[in-house]
């Protein structure tokens, strides 16, 4: 039987740009011996140089790169230049970094100290999930149309938010993809794990409040007291949901 790092083709080659040589030395090692081809830079310009040479598939990239350029102005050049999939690590574990790298088309992130069966697993899902989209078989994104819910029209198709009063509302892709969520299943509550399977492909954990701060910001778009929400509902101990229902238009 065939192991799980065994894949069809030429190996997957993995670039890591971290500032710690101790934490690129054991990259290096851990990934090399799972069957990846292993790249190694300490700066955005040694990423640049490596993107430069060769194929790249992934590249895990730290947030808190010292100097100039750090990890979240790295992944913007990336994301604006290159469709190459994305993890970021992240030391702080704060949720805004979070949302903010996954804003900023990250594929996944791995707060440090990490467990490297985590890192693992997480590596194989983001390539497993690039390979099926260069495949053409993309995730199902659910039906377009168009919903109401509370004097608000979302259009799913125009990626489009317009308010009771008409005027268009932007927002971010994580945000766009949040309230289709929530609108595409009227009347039902979703959990954490549920919502961030669906907008980000990647499981929930407990100490993970990336959905509860991106719920905030939708809120104060949507003008909903998150004191007394009356659109996004919290279902303590469960998840979200949208109320009232969207209405299919």
């Amino acid at each position: 039987m065939a192991s799980e790092r065994e894949l069809p083709g030429r190996s997957h080659r993995i670039l890591v740009v971290d500032d710690d040589h101790l934490i690129r030395r054991l990259l290096h090692r851990l990934l090399s011996a799972e069957g990846y081809a292993v790249e190694t830079a300490s700066s955005g310009a040694g990423m640049r140089r490596v993107l430069g040479e060769q194929h790249v598939d992934l590249v895990i990239l730290d947030l808190r790169l010292p100097g100039g350029e750090d990890g979240l102005s790295l992944a913007y050049g990336l994301r604006a230049s290159s469709n190459v999939s994305l993890i970021m690590l992240t030391g702080k574990g704060e949720p805004v970094d979070k949302v903010v790298g996954l804003e900023l088309g990250a594929d996944d992130y791995v707060t440090k100290p990490f467990d490297r069966r985590e890192l693992i697993a997480r590596i194989r899902s983001v390539l497993r999930r690039s390979a099926t989209t260069l495949a053409g078989i993309a995730p199902p994104q659910g039906d377009a149309g168009v919903y109401q819910f509370g004097g608000w029209t979302l259009d799913l198709a125009r990626h489009a938010l317009t308010a009771p009063t008409g005027e268009a509302i932007e927002l971010t892709t994580y945000e766009f993809m949040l309230l289709s969520a929530l609108a595409q299943r009227p009347g039902q509550v979703l959990s954490r794990d549920r919502i961030l399977d669906v907008i980000a492909h990647r499981n929930w954990q407990p100490y993970d409040r990336s959905i509860d701060v991106l719920v905030g910001k939708l809120r104060r778009k949507l003008n909903d007291d998150p004191r007394s929400p009356q659109l996004i509902r919290t279902v303590r101990g469960i998840g979200y949901m949208l109320t009232p229902p969207a209405q299919h238009a």
